[in-house]
């Protein structure tokens, strides 16, 4: 019902920044909170950010300050803005989409790996 096609990964340096985008495609759906989720090597995975639909954020302690997540409901699109990078920010990024198609369900993107150099 609902795909998810992740972009943006990438290799970059300490202190760098990098946009990495999530689009939802379907036929006929509805999108509630869309989420960013990171996990490394040996390590659960956790929740980076959220937002609702009308745009109210949560971020991970973490993260606060450096990154911003965003979206375009038009587009539905959801981003995430990272500035500052650290080599502990080193992960494979998920979005997380909780959409009505049908039912309520939540929809996983593929991933997409960001790597910081120290």
């Amino acid at each position: 019902q609902v795909q998810l096609v992740e972009s943006g990964g990438g290799l970059v340096q300490a202190g760098g920044s990098l946009r990495v985008s999530c689009a939802a495609s379907g036929s006929s759906f509805i999108i509630s909170t869309m989420d960013w989720h990171r996990q490394a090597p040996g390590k659960q995975r956790e929740l980076v950010a959220s937002i609702t639909r009308r745009g109210t954020t949560t971020y991970a302690d973490s993260v606060k300050g450096r990154f911003t997540i965003s979206r375009d409901n038009a587009k539905n699109t959801v981003y995430l803005q990272m500035n500052s990078l650290k080599p502990e920010d080193t992960a494979v990024y998920y979005c997380k989409v909780r959409a009505y198609s049908n039912k309520w369900s939540d929809y996983w993107g593929q991933g997409t790996q960001v790597t910081v150099s120290s």
